[in-house]
């Protein structure tokens, strides 16, 4: 939440040293806020505080986390980020690794099944009947 706080606030410095990436995070970031604007990248971020997004999911593997949000100002949308545990803090995973990659799958498999409940009429059941 530290993270999203300062993003949110446009401190892009201390929102980067939260990385274990600290210098790749810090030129991410400011090419988001060039691209977009300084107005509108405090508003993506600050969107994640806002009351109607909600984190729904936490799910781990090794020292890495996948934290997972549901938008509900943007069309329940889901959103996840990646964070890693390193000298017992948890920073912005930017590292490319297995566990890394295992969690994107996780956050894509949440994201299809949340368009796919979209999608039911209501009546449907969870799971095909055989």
């Amino acid at each position: 939440m530290l993270m999203l706080r300062h993003l949110s606030e446009g401190n892009l410095e201390a929102a980067a040293a939260l990385s274990n990436a600290p210098r790749q995070r810090l030129e991410l970031l400011r090419g988001y806020r060039d691209a977009i604007g300084e107005a509108d990248f405090k508003r993506v971020f600050g969107r994640y505080l806002a009351p109607e997004n909600k984190l729904i999911a936490e799910v781990a593997i090794g020292q890495r986390r996948l934290l997972v949000w549901e938008l509900g100002e943007a069309g329940r949308q889901l959103a996840g980020q990646i964070y890693v545990e390193t000298g017992g803090k948890f920073l912005m995973d930017d590292v490319p690794s297995a566990e890394r990659s295992k969690l994107k799958d996780v956050l894509e498999t949440y994201r299809r099944k949340s368009a796919g409940a979209e999608k039911k009429s209501g009546s449907e059941p969870d799971f095909p009947k055989h």
